[in-house]
């Protein structure tokens, strides 16, 4: 008889905050993998102790796996779901070749840094984190910023799902958790036109209905309630 090695204990817990994009993307993936994973908010402009002591940047996300009591810190979105498809093979989130692959890390680049940057940062700055960390009024004009900026990265998600079922290809990937969770946060903002680009909207409606979706759905923020449409399936 060959003996079988024992399965390993293996938890995780997450330290994110539930408006930061990164941080949604890591539940997307977690969630997608199917694995359950405990959730500790904190607040990137103040953060913990506790958080620094994980990680000296004291930035979320941060992933601690606990395998066998064994601990490991993980930092970095990108690290962590690449780590997190790499030890939960099904489903593969990153590409099945190297073309693939590197499609799927453009696109993640894409949405990490110049959607971000280009409507992220003026949208949930200004009208979100301002307010939430009392630092000060809204800009009207970095909002009107970035509120013209997203047009044009909702005509590319457009662009992008006429050639192909999802945003990297024909398989759902990391590519296209990284797009939703950017959006999702300007969604809990209301300020995605949606129906001034049906093609991005028929896209995102698809990602929002998965049962991954679920958790960031049911993201409230005390004092910040999210628009009514906000976890609309139907929008």
């Amino acid at each position: 008889m060959i003996a079988l090695s024992p399965v390993p204990d293996i938890t995780y817990r997450l330290y994110h905050h539930p408006l930061d994009p990164l941080s949604r993307r890591v539940r997307l993936t977690l969630a997608e993998k199917g694995v359950a994973c405990d959730l500790f908010i904190e607040n990137p402009w103040d953060p913990s102790d506790d958080l620094v002591a994980l990680n000296p940047a004291g930035e979320v996300p941060v992933l601690v796996v606990v395998e066998d009591g064994r601990q490991q810190v993980l930092a970095d979105a990108g690290a962590i779901c690449e780590y997190l498809d790499e030890a939960h093979i099904s489903p593969a989130l990153i590409g099945k070749d190297p073309i693939a692959r590197a499609e799927v890390r453009r696109l993640i680049g894409w949405f990490d840094r110049k959607f971000h940057w280009e409507v992220t940062v003026f949208l949930l700055g200004e009208k979100a984190l301002k307010r939430l960390t009392g630092t000060g009024e809204p800009d009207s004009v970095l909002i009107r910023t970035g509120c013209h900026n997203i047009h044009g990265h909702l005509d590319y998600i457009a662009w992008l799902t006429e050639r192909r079922n999802w945003l990297a290809g024909e398989q759902l990937t990391l590519a296209d958790l990284a797009a939703a969770a950017q959006l999702s946060v300007i969604d809990y903002l209301g300020d995605v036109p949606w129906n001034a680009h049906i093609l991005a909207k028929e896209w995102y409606a698809r990602i929002k209905s998965r049962p991954s979706f679920r958790g960031l759905l049911g993201d409230h923020i005390a004092g910040f309630p999210p628009p009514r449409h906000y976890a609309d399936l139907d929008f």
